[in-house]
């Protein structure tokens, strides 16, 4: 039986004036802006719709991207598109556990402005960093960090991309090994901090005081988790595996091939970007793949697929 997953993108897609066109044609998307600008101390709107460089800091990154997928899903699922299951990569797992009906849209958006507090604040600047390695296989990957103390995997991404993160010179030093062990390149990231990583230990047992804040809600359909690469559908097991998401590694890959032994055959990447149906095309590119992130993408995929 033919199944769809809707995924949802995590930091670094984001970008100026995303969801503004949803913002200006949807009464639906409308009102989750207004509603999560209204519970958070900043000024959603002008952070996501204008030009502005605060957008790309953690704190603010990641309730502006969870308001503008789940703004743009609720419109998608409006017009009668509903998904079997949803996943997201690493940020975008709150608003697959939204969508699957694990916590409501606002609680969503407000979880995440905490979490990118606590990211941001646990490890100083300058002592931990990220860098994506391309060209080779995990398991060659792994066989090099475990010869270097400090690093260790943040994303397993798709065949041939790897990030690895946690000590600078750690990272560093690892990235320089990979190169020589067969890298074809290794990308240093822009990040302010090593996240996925041991170091953000701390962050992860304070994110737990802020998730039993909220209300977290059964399960109307299955979520893949980034740490388990599993669908899950207990909600008792959502709060430890968030915790556990913020210092383990993002098993991206594993969890699109998992969704895909399921019965899973179509892909919907909703938010800013198409990163993730770029992953999922190379982990297997016989399976469909549609990207909802401008107002005119909404009759294409609606069109296909209602």
């Amino acid at each position: 039986m033919s199944k769809t997953a809707f995924i949802y993108p995590g930091q670094g897609a984001q970008k100026c004036g995303m969801g503004v066109d949803f913002y200006q044609n949807s009464e639906i998307a409308k009102e989750i802006y207004d509603q999560a600008d209204a519970c958070l101390e900043f000024d959603l709107k002008t952070l996501c719709f204008e030009k502005n460089e605060m957008i790309h800091k953690t704190e603010y990154t990641q309730p502006a991207m969870v308001a503008t997928s789940l703004a743009m899903t609720r419109v998608l699922m409006d017009l009668g598109l509903e998904p079997d299951i949803t996943a997201g990569l690493s940020l975008g797992e709150y608003a697959a556990i939204a969508v699957a009906g694990g916590m409501k849209d606002l609680d969503a958006v407000w979880l995440v402005r905490k979490r990118g507090i606590l990211m941001q604040s646990v490890v100083p600047e300058g002592v931990g960093t990220m860098c994506a390695i391309l060209g080779m296989e995990a398991a060659d990957v792994e066989k090099v960090l475990s010869e270097v103390d400090g690093a260790t995997i943040a994303n397993y991404n798709c065949p041939g991309q790897i990030v690895i993160t946690g000590k600078t010179e750690s990272v560093q030093e690892a990235a320089e090994l990979l190169k020589n062990a067969g890298a074809r390149k290794t990308m240093p990231l822009k990040v302010s901090g090593p996240f996925h990583s041991p170091l953000l230990f701390p962050a992860g047992e304070k994110l737990r005081e802020e998730i039993d804040k909220i209300a977290i809600q059964p399960l109307q359909i299955p979520y893949v988790a980034n740490v388990t690469a599993q669908k899950t559908e207990e909600k008792d097991q959502i709060c430890d595996l968030l915790c556990k998401g913020l210092y383990s590694s993002v098993k991206w890959q594993q969890s699109v091939e998992n969704m895909i032994l399921d019965g899973v055959d179509t892909f919907i990447e909703i938010g800013p970007g198409k990163t993730l149906t770029q992953f999922v095309k190379k982990i297997n590119p016989d399976v469909s793949t549609y990207n909802v992130s401008r107002w005119e993408d909404i009759q294409k995929v609606t069109g296909e697929l209602c």
